[in-house]
């Protein structure tokens, strides 16, 4: 039999941010329909929202929501007027993200524009001037402008992905302008944004993982950088972990060593087009989705990564919240409730894995638990699979021990399937994996 240990009495560092994802819950929706999933997103305890995309979904407050350009719609109007914004559904949206218990990690610019005619991703017209906008537009969240509010909102990332698209590119998603233009961009706003507010962190650019550009980028940086954002998507959890590795290298290489890396936007991608990417949206929601959540997760709770941030938790095609009935959650959500248990617990234990096993382990004074999961990708299934030997080794929690053991696979969504006492320190337990099958084993003091 395949054996997993775990060692309660050796702690090798704390639980990381894993589990934080893009956009909020649902909090109203139309007049005469008030379906919210708020219940839900409060017990998957994410840490921070990303905004980014959030204009797409009309229960968010649409096109009304978050963007610059629609925050402040005339561009030709005085940024120290009060009147020249319209902060109404924004300010509703972040307080909504409160609710749901995360901290909002504000993404300023403009979602992604799929049409062929461009509006908030086009370069604005005087660099100085947009981050004088997004500077009341922080005066407004965060310390009351503008008959404002008291959010404190930490992170303020500047734009999305400039670099998905070549300057030679006829249809340019996210950034109009060139690659020069960005970076002169880019090093004006946040040096600006920087000096009024040098308590808050400013960074960016959610690259879309173009080394190539970034080089560029990092090269030629002007201005402070208080995070790294970047973006990866893949049907494999050692992609994930190697981009994270790739862009601590990245920053390690242009003397940013200290400047926090985040991944902030992350999902199970097969291929971009045609069969690939339908099989992609389906076995997203699904068991394998979800598998390759929970192992990306293990994976990068050891890489050089300080944050992940899932795309997305907005109801949507990449959701883990069904679109019709918010409420209703699919495969995908329940990784993210059982890494918040691991978090919550704070100090990471020492696990030792087998084969294709992914997992964590985590312990307090009163708690202990461990994630697992079984994961290959699509091409390599039904490899090492079948019954693991668990073995707890000096779980110290007394006499007087419940166990709890949920099961995540095809017929159970995170349920709990068994538990028992234990008067022990030293035992085993023996799992069965079939392939994407998940385990949470609670242990808590009596």
């Amino acid at each position: 039999m395949k054996e997993i240990s775990v060692n309660f009495n050796k702690i090798i560092g704390e639980m990381k941010i894993m589990h934080a994802v893009n956009n909020g819950p649902v909090w109203k929706a139309t007049a005469d329909q008030r379906i919210s999933n708020m219940d839900a997103y409060r017990e998957a305890g994410f840490p921070y929202a990303r905004n980014h995309d959030a204009s797409f979904f009309s229960m968010y407050g649409g096109e009304h929501t978050v963007d610059v350009h629609m925050i402040f719609p005339d561009f030709d109007k005085d940024p120290y007027d009060p009147d020249s914004y319209d902060f109404h559904l924004t300010d509703e949206y972040c307080q909504v993200i409160k609710k749901g218990g995360a901290e909002v990690f504000y993404r300023l610019g403009s979602k992604i524009e799929h049409e062929t005619k461009k509006y908030g991703t086009l370069p604005p017209k005087d660099f100085k001037k947009w981050a004088v906008i997004c500077e009341h537009i922080i005066k407004h969240l965060n310390y009351g402008w503008a008959d404002g509010l008291h959010l404190g909102i930490e992170y303020w990332e500047i734009w999305n992905e400039p670099d998905l698209d070549t300057d030679d590119s006829t249809h340019k998603r996210c950034w109009g302008g060139t690659k020069k233009e960005f970076i002169e961009f880019y090093n004006v706003a946040a040096t600006h944004l920087k000096e009024k507010f040098p308590e808050l962190k400013i960074g960016g650019p959610a690259s879309s993982g173009n080394w190539e550009w970034m080089e560029d980028f990092l090269s030629e940086l002007k201005a402070p950088l208080d995070f790294f954002s970047w973006h990866v998507y893949g049907d494999n959890p050692e992609r994930v972990e190697k981009y994270a590795i790739d862009a601590k290298k990245l920053l390690e290489k242009h003397g940013y060593s200290d400047v926090e890396s985040i991944l902030n936007e992350w999902n199970y991608i097969k291929g971009w087009e045609d069969d690939d990417f339908i099989y992609s949206m389906d076995m997203m929601r699904k068991t394998e989705g979800a598998a390759f959540v929970t192992s990306s997760m293990c994976l990068c709770q050891h890489a050089p990564v300080d944050m992940l941030m899932y795309y997305d938790a907005r109801p949507s095609g990449y959701s883990m919240f069904d679109t019709i009935i918010f409420s209703r959650c699919y495969k995908n959500y329940y990784p993210f409730k059982m890494f918040n248990t691991l978090y919550k617990l704070k100090n990471e234990a020492e696990l030792i894995l087998s084969d294709n096993i992914y997992g964590l382990a985590a312990k307090n004074e009163n708690e202990a638990a461990i994630m697992l999961t079984h994961f290959n990708r699509w091409d390599n299934r039904n490899s090492n699979i079948g019954e693991y030997a668990l073995k707890i080794n000096d779980l110290n929690l007394g006499s007087n021990v419940k166990a709890e053991i949920y099961l995540l696979d095809d017929k159970h969504d995170l349920e709990l399937i068994k538990e028992e006492n234990i008067n022990v320190s030293d035992f085993t337990l023996n799992l069965e994996f079939d392939e994407y099958t998940e385990y949470l084993i609670k242990f808590i003091k009596m």
